[in-house]
């Protein structure tokens, strides 16, 4: 099944680009990653896409979600008990994982 995305539909004539995409592994604070994978569920699409679309976005300084979406962020991050901001992103520590 190939999800598309529907974050913002295309202006004019739908163009495609062929594009390579490399597995990698990343690492993300928890509960972000729940909201993430929240939204991508929303829109029916994979975590990846919603990634990339984000990122493209932001290359651009452009905001990647509607205020539907926003409202939506707001709900995950409240079920997922997120409070973290775009002012906490440079100062962000890991805990010490727990002894097994």
């Amino acid at each position: 099944m190939k999800k598309l995305s529907k974050l913002a539909p295309p202006a004019g004539p739908t163009r495609t680009k062929t594009i390579e995409r490399v597995q990698t592994g990343i690492r993300l604070e928890k509960r972000v990653l729940k909201v993430l994978k929240g939204v991508a569920e929303y829109h029916d699409l994979y975590l990846g896409d919603l990634l990339e679309g984000i990122c493209l976005h932001a290359f651009e300084n452009k905001h990647p979600f509607s205020e539907t979406t926003l409202q939506r962020i707001k709900l995950l991050k409240d079920v997922y008990q997120l409070d973290l901001t775009a002012e906490d992103s440079h100062h962000l520590v890991e805990s010490a994982p727990e002894p097994k």
